[in-house]
Parts: structure tokens; sequence; C-alpha cells
């Protein structure tokens, strides 16, 4: 088997190795104007110190495809193309020092319109109404208006436009995101969707929204670079009694896995929960790994794991067994930018660096 250290090849793209940059929603986007969405200064740090520190992938946070996709007034936004230099200028740094950049594009859905996590004095947010498939609030935030057919077309269009601006940008890896309680996840769990028409009701019909997105932005990202999409591998609500609607399961995952396989995705980028506030969700080291192993055995797709991988034996062991073919650090990377340097020593490997810290190396 393959080690944390080797390289992987997606269609023309080939990754240096495995361990990755997953997407982390940094609240710093451009707010006014019509270059409202695009980076800042912050993303060029943000991104720049992972890339020097060794990562393989870096995978920019959740952009949305247009405005009222948006999580908060401060999310990065690919839905005009006054927005793209902003992001040439990420992905020729990111490049640069060797690693590949990605982009995740969303549409927040019902979980919409809010503001920046921490306390803003200088800036309310200015909310607007929230879209879904259903008019289900999640937990107390506004209940949403309800997508017709038209509005739901459009959404899929956005997805299919956003994808081509990333391609002008500059990004040689572009994921979906159809996970976290998202529009796309909305579609997907009973929790969210209670539509009698056919985006909804049986499984087929609630993954017909993702199986579209997935259609129209592989058409028109270039054949040759690889997509990802993210799911939610469940609810976290398998046996809860208590409540009278299913959750979305492992099981709805490798059918929704093999689907997007031939639906033209590379990888299925595995996470999990999102879609109810108050899910009992066991968290420990590794805790969805699990998930991607089952994923990738029975849907016969390569798959990445993420969630508390934070040490360098433990990523080796998830690629070298066979549970996932990359790992997607995540907070473990907030807190140390050279962290895949640091895994890479750890496992006698040594990664090429900059010249100008050549001095700190020999």
């Amino acid at each position: 088997m393959p080690g944390l250290f080797s390289p992987l090849t997606l269609r023309d793209v080939t990754f240096a190795h495995r361990a990755w940059m997953s997407p982390m929603m940094q609240f710093a986007a451009v707010v006014d104007g019509p270059e409202a969405g695009t980076p800042t200064d912050w993303h060029l740090q943000h991104f720049g110190a992972r890339a020097i520190g060794g990562v393989a992938l870096a995978m920019v946070e959740a952009t949305a495809v247009n405005p009222v996709g948006r999580s908060s007034i401060y999310d990065l936004g690919l839905w005009n193309d006054a927005q793209v230099p902003g992001f040439r200028r990420l992905t020729g740094f990111i490049s640069g020092h060797g690693a590949v950049p990605g982009i995740q594009i969303v549409h927040a859905g019902r979980k919409g319109s809010t503001g920046r996590p921490w306390p803003d004095p200088a800036r309310q947010p200015e909310p607007w109404t929230t879209v879904g498939p259903s008019p289900i609030a999640f937990g107390r935030h506004p209940v949403p208006g309800e997508l017709s057919r038209a509005e739901i077309g459009r959404i899929v269009t956005a997805f299919a436009d956003a994808a081509r601006r990333a391609v002008a940008a500059g990004f040689r890896v572009l994921e979906i995101h159809g996970a976290h309680g998202y529009l796309i996840h909305q579609f997907l769990s009973p929790q969210a969707n209670v539509r009698t028409d056919e985006y909804g009701g049986t499984l087929g019909n609630r993954m017909r929204f993702a199986l579209e997105v997935a259609a129209a932005v592989r058409e028109a990202w270039p054949d040759h670079l690889p997509l990802f999409f993210r799911v939610s591998a469940t609810d976290w609500l398998a046996g809860d009694t208590d409540d009278p609607r299913p959750g979305w399961t492992v099981e709805d995952t490798v059918v929704l896995a093999a689907e997007l396989k031939t639906a033209g995705v590379d990888l299925v980028d595995v996470s999990s929960g999102g879609a109810v506030p108050d899910a009992r969700i066991p968290v420990f080291p590794g805790y969805q790994v699990p998930f991607a192993k089952r994923v990738r055995a029975e849907a016969d797709i390569a798959t990445t794991s993420v969630g508390l991988i934070t040490e360098a034996e433990q990523a080796e062991a998830i690629i070298s067994g066979g549970e996932a073919d990359a790992i997607f650090v995540a907070r473990a990377l907030l807190r140390n930018p050279n962290w895949v340097r640091d895994a890479a020593r750890r496992t006698g490997v040594v990664l090429p660096y900059p010249p100008q810290y050549s001095r700190a190396f020999t």
C-alpha cells in the first residue's frame, strides 16, 4: 500500500503526497463593492504559509455560487467575473510553492444569512431571505423559502458558472460542497427535505439535485482536472426514536458515491453531520475514518478522510492501511502551518523547501 508521502494522480493532476489542507472558512473576504467576495491579504498569508509549510493540496474555503448562497457577508464568492482576479493572486502563490490550488464551491441554503462566529461591533450582518428544499428551519434560524423547480435550475447553473470562473482563476481541483447541512445536503437529508415532487421522498429523488449539480459542474470543469465532492456520511441520527424523520445514513452515502462516480466525480471527501443542530456525535481521533473506508470499498471510488487527524503516525496508518487515499488536515494546520513538514520528518521524509529557508535545514 502507498504511504502518506507517496504521490497520488487523479486525471492529469499529480499531488506530491497525500497530506492536504482542508477547506476552512475564514470570514475575511472583501465585503463591499463589485469585488465583494474576493480574497484579502488574510487569505494570501493563510494559504501561502501552508503552501510553504508543505501541503500538497491547498483547498480554498467554501466559496458561494451566488450572494444568497453565502453563510455571511464575509464569505468568498465566485458569482461574477470581477471576483476572478483576486483568486488568481492566491492560485499563483500556492502553485509557485509546490502545492496544488483547489477550491470548494457551495450554496448555504437555509444555513445562510448569518454573521461571523465572533462578535463584530463594527459591522452588523445584513440579513436576506434564505432558501431550501422545504420550509423547515435549521434550529433557531429563520424558516427558508421553498425553492421552485425553476429556482433549482438556476442554482445548478450558478454552480456550473462558478466552476468556469474557478478555471479562469487558475484552480486545478474543484470540490462541490454537499455536506455539513448546506443546500445540497439539505436536499439529501429527510431532516430538511419533505418535498413531494421529483426532488423529494425517495432516495433517488433526494439525490437528484446533488447529481444534477455534479453533472453540470463536470461539464463546465475541464476534463483533465479532478472533481471532488464533500459529503456528510451520516446525520448521526440512526436509532434516534425521538425523531419521526430519519436522517441521511452511511448506506445512503455509498449509493450516492457510486452515482457521483458515474457522473464524473473522481474523489469523495468524507465528513459527517451538520443537518441538525442537536445531533449526538461521538467525537474522537479519526472518528470519520471508518466512513471513508466503507465508501472507498463499497462504491469503488477514491476517498479522503478528515476530522481530528492530528498525528503523523495516525495519518500514515490511515493511508498505508487502505482506509482512504488522502487525508485532509484542518485544525492541526491552523495551530501549526508546518504540520506537514513536521509529519514528514517523523516518517523519515524530507520535503523540498524554499531557498530562503535553507539555513534552517542545513
